[in-house]
């Protein structure tokens, strides 16, 4: 084998160094049941009447490539590395840089969701506040936000072991995962094994750290952001649910 690379903090390799590879490992999501379930939701308790949606970590754009038949959709991510992915999956869709905590557009959507436990990497609560409440802001009124939010930490199970092996258009990629607690942190150690006949064998590891807040914190934080939240259990992960967040019209 040839490499290796550990890295202790920041953000999780499978976003930057790895990304090429990351579909192939998340292949066995069903995202069309997803995005099913996710519209669902906008239909039954959107108030704003429009079709616009903006998904933050948007990552390689699997959610967008099929939100964009019926929506105009924007999308989101910190990786420049997974938003080359997916501007090769969607030539014709606004991708951008951005932090959820910052970033900044001059128009506001009937949609902003933000999935894959993305906030698990937020380092404090005082950030998921500033989250949230940019998340508001970029909301029509009636707007709604939806949020699939990390384990609750009364859930998190330590020492549970788990490998999954894919074969992708870059190679074949293996990862092994153990998971622990830090405190108010959750702490996934990986393994990576990645194999291509240009590079041959290669090896990396880190530690995925998240943060562990409970239910009522993060409907709290919504509510502290200006939405009227809701969290209901029937979410596109099990055990994790989703967090909703309306913003209400000035009639409301």
């Amino acid at each position: 084998m040839r490499g290796r690379t550990t890295i202790r903090s920041g953000p999780p390799l499978m976003f930057y160094g790895l990304a090429a590879h990351y579909d192939a490992l998340v292949a066995g999501k069903d995202t069309r049941k997803e995005v099913e379930r996710l519209e669902v939701l906008a239909r039954r308790l959107g108030r704003s009447g429009g079709r616009s949606w903006l998904d933050v970590a948007c990552g390689t754009g699997r959610h967008l490539a099929i939100l964009r038949r019926r929506h105009h959709v924007v999308g989101i991510d910190r990786s420049e590395a997974m938003l080359r992915l997916a501007r090769k999956r969607l030539p014709r869709t606004r991708l951008l840089r951005g932090d959820m905590r910052s970033f900044r557009l001059e128009e506001s959507f009937d949609v902003v969701s933000c999935l894959f436990s993305a906030i698990a990497h937020l380092q404090s609560e005082s950030e998921l506040d500033a989250t949230f409440r940019n998340f508001a802001r970029h909301l029509k009124p009636g707007g709604l936000c939806i949020v699939e939010p990390w384990i609750d930490p009364s859930k998190f199970r330590t020492g549970f072991v788990q490998v999954v092996c894919r074969s992708g258009p870059k190679g074949v990629v293996a990862r092994m995962s153990r998971s622990s607690r830090r405190g108010r942190r959750s702490v996934v150690h990986y393994e990576f094994l990645v194999g291509d006949p240009q590079h041959g064998v290669r090896h990396f590891a880190e530690d995925d750290v998240g943060l562990l807040v409970p239910r009522r914190r993060l409907v709290a934080a919504m509510a502290r952001a200006g939405l009227r939240p809701r969290f209901v259990e029937a979410g596109l992960t099990p055990g994790r649910g989703l967090l909703l967040g309306r913003m209400p019209r000035p009639r409301d």
